[in-house]
């Protein structure tokens, strides 16, 4: 009992001293450079100060940040349901699957960038061309990643279940998503990272809000600290992102411990 309560008292994320000191390092790295950079001929604006950097995180606008990570989340609920529904399709069926199957794998071939020079070309509205290409590059991966974790449960275990004669709901529901939860959750960490990047650049494309929308602007500015201070955001909202899917996982997966 003490055993357990104590792994429950260990949080999902920590940062280790090694970590500390790497960060610690750069910062300080990225000081010096700063701090030298005109003497060796480079632009003072190419490599800002942290004060400079500071700056720029004081002036960002909550609105950007709450659109992105609205944008992302939509997109990625959306993307898991209809990579969830297919995957239990083609599982079912294997005429589906056998059809479905290489055009996902075209899908997932094609570069991002070609997913948004075609989301401008074929809508209008620019929330539709951001979510399109989010859904898009994410959803095969939700897809590709359920459907591998259902053929890899065990045979017997699925023989056994359809022994007891059970309907296709709960075939899913009792036996296969129990079974590729582990790998749903994998799945979820690895297209959040994809979607924090997939977004800014769709939003470098006619978006007037958003963090990819400021990136452009401090571009056309040539605001390298503005440039740092987006970038440090997205890691972030990366990191609490992830942070949350964790302390789902560990809440839903203490049998692992």
């Amino acid at each position: 009992m003490a055993l357990e309560e104590h792994r429950e008292s260990v949080p999902v994320l920590s940062f280790p001293r090694q970590t500390l000191v790497s960060l610690l390092i750069f910062a300080i790295v990225w000081e010096a450079m700063s701090y030298f950079a005109p003497s060796l001929g480079i632009p003072p604006f190419a490599i800002p100060s942290w004060l400079k950097i500071a700056k720029s995180i004081a002036t960002i606008t909550p609105i950007d940040v709450v659109v992105t990570l609205a944008r992302v989340v939509g997109a990625l609920i959306v993307s898991f349901v209809l990579g969830l529904a297919l995957a239990m399709a083609m599982y079912r069926s294997e005429t589906l699957d056998k059809y479905v199957h290489p055009m996902v794998r075209i899908l997932m071939a094609v570069p991002v960038v070609s997913w948004i020079l075609f989301a401008v070309l074929w809508f209008p509205g620019v929330e539709f061309r951001i979510g399109f290409v989010l859904v898009v590059v994410c959803g095969p991966v939700f897809l590709v990643d359920t459907l591998d974790a259902m053929r890899n449960v065990p045979r017997e275990l699925r023989h056994m279940m359809r022994s007891f004669r059970p309907t296709t709901l709960q075939f899913f529901l009792k036996l296969m998503l129990p079974a590729i939860v582990p790998t749903i959750f994998t799945s979820w960490k690895v297209n959040i990272s994809l979607a924090i990047r997939v977004v800014t650049i769709a939003e470098l494309v006619g978006a007037v809000t958003g963090i990819g929308h400021q990136l452009s602007v401090a571009q056309e500015l040539f605001s390298v600290s503005d440039v740092f201070a987006w970038t440090i955001v997205l890691v972030a909202l990366l990191f609490v992102l992830e942070a949350l899917v964790a302390r789902i996982e560990h809440r839903l997966l203490r049998w692992r411990t």
